[in-house]
């Protein structure tokens, strides 16, 4: 599915291109055999299937085409090596500090239910969801960069882990406060449930009951909201990018769209889709890791029938549904 889902991606990002209105070239003043020249120069007098079928084998290969425009006749593979990079790595640590903090929160929320500490966590998370980005991350870099001068205001490639610190932290809040909304809500739900009385009344407590019971069973509504927000830090965004000077894909695509540089925006939007939906099929897998229930039993005689393929693709849809279901409820 994730292949097919490429494919067609591919077919929508080809029709774009050549639906879109004015020209790559920027060629209004050009002469009609100059505008002919450079079509011929670059395949696009050649029918539309040859055109997509070589659209699609460079995309293959690794090749995104040439920038028209903003670096003219320069490889865009060579254009995204050196930012696609930088915005992965600040995405990175914006995931990695967002994910875990929020568990963090939640889980003291959901076990200090209707405390001071509960109370707090809430505010938390409603800052984090109602404050955006941009103010985080001015608020940073006045504190912590220019008035106490703990780290670099500025992105700096000599010292990338140090330079990343705040705009991490300010990309990170929203996907913090949603995880500690969503774990908190998940955790005091799977606490009410008949299992964990059972399991407590087994002499189950602490840690183990924590971690092993009620945390991997809230886990699968958690990744699911977790792996749309993956994908919009990794890819970056514009503003915090522009107040520390980071050298990303976000300034490189909203570059590319006022210059009319089509190529750029077809490859920025290629590379979003193919992440978005490696990390979803990522998501689908672990699923079956975390709930035993998708999974299949080796020891079924059921499942070794003809039906025992369609069986489990029925139960794992049931037992998806059903969480996506709970996860639109707390939205």
């Amino acid at each position: 599915m994730s292949l097919f889902t490429l494919l067609i991606i591919t077919i929508v990002l080809f029709a774009l291109l050549r639906l879109m209105p004015g020209s790559p070239f920027n060629d209004e003043k050009l002469k009609p055999e100059q505008r002919a020249a450079l079509n011929a120069k670059y395949g696009f007098d050649k029918p539309l299937y040859v055109q997509y079928g070589r659209y699609v084998l460079n995309l293959l290969k690794g090749d995104f085409g040439v920038s028209y425009n903003i670096s003219k006749d320069t490889p865009i593979s060579q254009l995204l090596q050196n930012r696609l990079p930088v915005s992965m790595y600040v995405g990175g640590m914006s995931v990695l500090f967002g994910a875990v903090i929020g568990l963090i929160l939640g889980i003291i929320a959901a076990l200090k239910h209707n405390s001071f500490w509960d109370s707090l966590c809430t505010v938390i998370s409603v800052l984090g969801v109602s404050v955006p980005s941009y103010v985080f991350a001015l608020g940073l870099s006045y504190t912590f960069g220019f008035k106490l001068s703990w780290l670099p205001m500025l992105y700096t490639a000599k010292t990338p882990f140090m330079s990343s610190i705040m705009p991490s932290i300010a990309l990170s809040m929203f996907t913090l406060a949603s995880i500690a909304r969503f774990t908190r809500n998940e955790m005091l739900e799977v606490m009410d449930s008949d299992y964990i009385l059972l399991a407590e009344s087994k002499g189950i407590s602490g840690a183990p009951l924590i971690i092993r019971h009620t945390l991997r069973n809230a886990l699968i509504p958690i990744i699911t909201v977790l792996a749309p927000l993956i994908v919009d830090l990794m890819t970056g965004s514009l503003v915090v990018e522009k107040i520390f000077s980071i050298p990303g894909v976000g300034s490189l695509l909203v570059t590319a769209i006022q210059s009319n540089d089509y190529n750029v925006v077809i490859a920025l939007s290629f590379i979003y889709s193919a992440m978005y939906i490696a990390i979803m099929l990522v998501v689908d897998i672990l699923y079956g890791i975390i709930d035993p229930r998708i999974r299949i039993s080796a020891d079924s005689g059921d499942e070794k029938n003809s039906g025992g393929r369609a069986g489990f693709f029925e139960r794992w849809g049931r037992v998806w549904f059903r969480k996506r279901k709970s996860v639109i409820a707390h939205e």
